[in-house]
């Protein structure tokens, strides 16, 4: 069962593609944190949403947030795979002990052992603000969503102005 919204995210800690460690607590009170978690490094799909997310990037940016992406691939794999797209963002590997940061979040799928199509926003206070998921691991998740929810994440933090209004 994955996290409810409102509960206290776990402090995912792991080495990026780069080697530098990345840990949840370093973004709090800073920025914000969409937690994007993949079956599986260079599978078509997956493919595609990085590429979705590659996209928007510069806007999740300039909505104060940060995105780590995870999967239960090798440390190796994630490197080739972040190398060759060049990606603004850290993938983690949650290779070993496998699984084990899908599981702390409620997203590990127990039959094909990996993490299943879902996203966390996690705000500044390390608190789940948004939960969007695919109803499988062949539907792509609608990446324009989580735009969505961190821009009403901002208006309500007062930081930005609303769609068509002013700011507050």
């Amino acid at each position: 069962m994955p996290l409810s919204i409102g509960t206290l995210a776990p402090d995912l800690s792991g080495t990026d593609a780069r080697g530098h460690q990345v840990r949840l607590a370093d973004f709090r009170g800073r920025r914000h944190v969409a937690v994007v978690f993949f079956p599986f490094a260079f599978a078509g799909l997956c493919a595609n949403e990085l590429e979705a997310l590659e996209a928007l990037w510069p806007s999740l940016d300039a909505l104060g947030a940060s995105v780590v992406g995870v999967s239960c691939d090798s440390p190796f794999t994630q490197a080739r795979w972040a190398e060759e797209r060049g990606l603004p963002f850290p993938l983690l590997s949650d290779f070993w002990p496998h699984g084990a940061i899908a599981r702390a979040f409620g997203v590990f799928n127990e039959v094909l052992g990996c993490a299943n199509r879902a996203t966390f926003v996690v705000d500044t206070r390390g608190v789940i603000a948004a939960y969007l998921a695919a109803p499988d691991l062949g539907t792509p998740r609608a990446m324009a969503q989580l735009e969505e929810a961190l821009a009403t994440l901002e208006v309500a933090e007062g930081r930005t102005d609303p769609p068509g209004g002013s700011r507050r």
